[in-house]
């Protein structure tokens, strides 16, 4: 499991930078950079509500990774030790980015 810091302080599952979701899919099948990529489980927070799917947010995650010519994709898993998320403001997943991604 990966380190994870999110920088969309909008999605409904961050809270003070860590992810509360359990588990995340980085989108990005033929990505060639971290412009490239997404965070599918994004979901917008509406009227400020937090939701979690865990007890608690936490630092470390599990996360599927469709984007099979990063380095860090090891049969659709992330073998990071820290991930960053980024696209704070986004209103879709496409507006956001892993910018760990770093091509073989």
């Amino acid at each position: 499991m990966a380190e994870l810091k999110c920088g969309v302080e909008n999605c409904t599952y961050n809270k003070e930078h860590l992810c509360s979701k359990g588990d995340i899919m980085v989108g990005g099948k033929h990505a060639d950079n971290s412009d490239d990529t997404c965070c599918e489980s994004f979901m917008e927070r509406r009227d400020g509500a937090f939701t979690s799917s865990t007890a608690h947010p936490s630092k470390t995650i599990s996360i599927d990774c469709e984007a099979v010519k990063c380095i860090y994709n090891s049969n659709y898993k992330c073998v990071a030790d820290h991930v960053d998320i980024t696209g704070n403001g986004a209103d879709s997943s496409r507006e956001t980015n892993c910018a760990t991604f770093a091509e073989r």
